[in-house]
């Protein structure tokens, strides 16, 4: 069986478990406990702190610990939007009533967003009144910088951009994007959980970048949040007043460490497997179109993430497709894992341009940054299934 959809999870990596495991047996202190053990547990945290924030660029003090990519685009949002509320709140006195014409806090986003992000948005608006634009974006599911430039308002909290997207592996110019939010002195947030091992993750010009260990060969149940210090940050999680009163809970030791190794092993293998990868996708993308006629290439041509082909296949269904393809031995997803179960077409196909039922012939293929075979084979495997599900056999 090949696994092919690395874009929702990846298995765990031997050096990372090989760093974890002390952690779970001899080494098992609670980081926060007045005591040797814990003292011991709290110096271990400290050091995947500053390795995790070494790889980022930024202050081991700007790194926060979370439970995943979920929980960092939560506190990213949410967290930013509601101390810009707070700190309005603060400036006019306690208790003071807003002016009648005081514009409410303002974020800007994107529809094309992970549902971490968009509910994170819908939550803003509904509970708070943050009022929230979200941008267009084109055929390829890019976003312009000029539009960017014309939404910011004087009362715009925060800009909350995927680096590169979880469906159609775009990638945004972020540099571009990060030029307009300094120039407006408004911070930006990037989901950075599928551009980690694939696109550089220090120097971006963001203000906040979200991280999922499980992307890169670390388990499920860590990320971070690397967020400057200087910014208010409401906690979304209450209690303790871990990780610098930012987000409540034990902290993940073990996870900590074994995401501080695999960031470390991603960035260094980066570049390579980056041009490896990418060229292998590009001969499957090549193969793919010309062995089926129907078939279109979702996302940027080139500004695409290297691990990722994305297509529709009209007079389809994408999850017939799917089973034809486990039958050939090929696993791979027609979108988002974290929309599973949905019926749904794409929110990201269709705020591309794609039609609904066009939309619900999608499939997309995600690569191991430890890829090396040829995927021609899995191109002929995708014309057959194709050719399968056309046909009724």
């Amino acid at each position: 069986m090949l696994y092919l959809d690395h874009a929702a999870t990846t298995p765990v990596r031997p050096e990372v478990l090989e760093a974890m495991a002390p952690f779970f047996t001899s080494r098992f202190g609670n980081p926060s406990s007045h005591h040797t053990v814990g003292e011991a547990a709290a110096d271990a945290l400290a050091d995947a702190r500053r390795r995790v924030a070494a790889v980022l660029g930024v202050r081991a003090a700007d790194v926060v610990f979370t439970s995943g990519g979920t929980e960092a685009d939560n506190l990213a949002v949410k967290g930013l939007a509601i101390g810009a509320l707070l700190r309005r709140r603060d400036a006019r006195g306690e208790g003071a009533a807003p002016a009648g014409d005081e514009p409410p806090v303002h974020v800007i986003t994107t529809p094309i967003e992970h549902e971490a992000v968009l509910a994170s948005c819908d939550y803003l608006e509904r509970v708070h009144g943050v009022a929230v634009t979200r941008l267009p974006v084109d055929a390829t599911g890019t976003v312009s910088a000029d539009d960017l430039a014309a939404a910011i308002r004087p009362s715009t909290a925060l800009v909350s951009i995927g680096y590169a997207n979880n469906e159609i592996g775009t990638v945004q110019d972020v540099a571009a994007l990060a030029s307009v939010t300094n120039a407006a002195r408004v911070p930006l947030h990037l989901d950075a959980v599928q551009a980690a091992g694939w696109l550089p993750l220090a120097g971006t010009g963001a203000d906040a970048l979200s991280l999922a260990g499980h992307k890169v060969g670390a388990p499920a149940g860590i990320g971070v949040l690397a967020v400057r210090s200087r910014l208010p940050l409401e906690p979304v999680v209450h209690g303790g007043g871990q990780e610098r009163d930012r987000r409540s809970g034990t902290e993940n030791l073990a996870g900590a460490v074994g995401l501080a190794v695999a960031l470390e092993l991603a960035e260094a293998e980066r570049v390579e497997a980056s041009a490896r990868v990418g060229a292998l996708r590009d001969r499957f993308v090549e193969r793919v179109l010309d062995r089926v006629p129907t078939a279109r290439l979702t996302g940027h041509p080139t500004r695409r993430l290297p691990g990722t082909a994305s297509f529709t296949f009209a007079g389809t269904s994408g999850e017939a497709v799917l089973l034809e393809l486990e039958r050939r031995g090929v696993v791979t997803s027609s979108g988002s894992a974290c929309a599973a179960g949905s019926d749904e077409p794409s929110h990201v196909l269709l705020a591309c341009g794609i039609d609904p039922a066009t939309a619900q012939t999608a499939v997309r293929f995600t690569f191991a940054h430890t890829h090396h075979e040829s995927l021609e084979p899995v191109a002929d495997a995708v014309a057959d299934a194709v050719t399968a599900v056309r046909s009724g056999a």
